[in-house]
């Protein structure tokens, strides 16, 4: 069974004058249907204003939609009934660490979420050292948070959303804000959580670099889903990407340029790695 589905969802942004009357109406997210499987790393990306943080909002019953049904590992999130529970299932971590980070210290942050579930004391620092030892950051538990960089803060915020025991954590556009180190060191912890974990991950980016290890690829546009299928298969589209406004990583951009004057690579290469290794079995295949 999914973890997360999505059946026809749509949400509609209503905007109103000062008298309540409704001015119009704008379609975020527009007939979606998904389904996460438990453990596997799904990447959705699309361009600013494509819907995809709107519909990740739903997948932590944030916003409800406003047709079609959203279910967290079995339980509609529009039931109130179930909201503590999808909750606790599905954590967020969100843009900007600050937002999230409220302790004076890492390590009493990050058992914050424990201790307001009504955890006992002891397996709540039991469960804090897990998950700052999970995305590195345990050697930090007695730093004060806006003594750490960008990437560290981060990384704090996963812990402390990891300390709660979700199945699934959804983490909306979590390095927009962070400098090229940063950005490494956040989706190098998020990738160790899936690979050892075996947390499922939801991962909502532009930035193409960080879906290369992905297992499944959502792309958004204007709140429909544009294109989808593991990153080799999305990859090996550059035009189509293009017109849907995304950039392309480098190493894949330039594979597909040398294409076009004639080298026979392979399609959907994603790193500089892949595209030395094609490049030297071609060099070595001619000699």
């Amino acid at each position: 069974m999914e973890i997360i589905k999505t059946e026809d969802v749509v949400f509609e942004y209503i905007r109103r004058d000062e008298e309540g009357n409704v001015e119009g109406i704008t379609t975020a997210v527009d007939h979606v249907d998904l389904g996460v499987m438990p453990g596997e790393f799904i990447a959705i990306l699309g361009h600013n204003g494509s819907g995809k943080s709107t519909l990740a909002k739903h997948f932590n019953a944030i916003l409800m939609p406003t047709e079609g049904t959203v279910w967290v590992d079995g339980m509609d999130t529009e039931e109130e009934k179930n909201l503590w529970d999808v909750r606790q299932r599905a954590g967020m971590v969100f843009q900007n660490p600050d937002n999230q980070i409220i302790g004076q210290v890492v390590e009493e942050d990050v058992g914050f979420g424990p201790e307001n579930m009504g955890v006992p004391t002891k397996e709540i620092w039991e469960r804090v050292e897990e998950s700052l030892r999970a995305v590195g950051m345990y050697e930090f538990r007695k730093y004060a948070p806006n003594k750490l960089s960008g990437g560290q803060k981060q990384r704090v915020s996963i812990a402390g959303v990891l300390a709660m025991h979700p199945k699934c954590i959804v983490l909306d556009e979590p390095t927009a804000m962070l400098d090229p180190g940063g950005r490494k060191e956040v989706i190098r912890a998020v990738r160790a959580l899936n690979d050892v974990e075996k947390v499922t991950v939801i991962l909502i980016t532009h930035y193409m670099e960080e879906i290369i290890h992905a297992d499944k690829v959502f792309v958004m546009d204007q709140g429909k889903i544009a294109m989808q299928g593991t990153p080799r298969e999305i990859f090996s589209q550059v035009e189509k990407l293009k017109e849907l406004r995304l950039d392309v990583p480098k190493a894949t951009l330039l594979a597909c340029e040398l294409q076009k004057s004639g080298l026979p690579l392979p399609s959907g290469i994603l790193t500089g790695k892949e595209l030395a290794e094609a490049l030297d079995t071609l060099k070595n295949g001619r000699i």
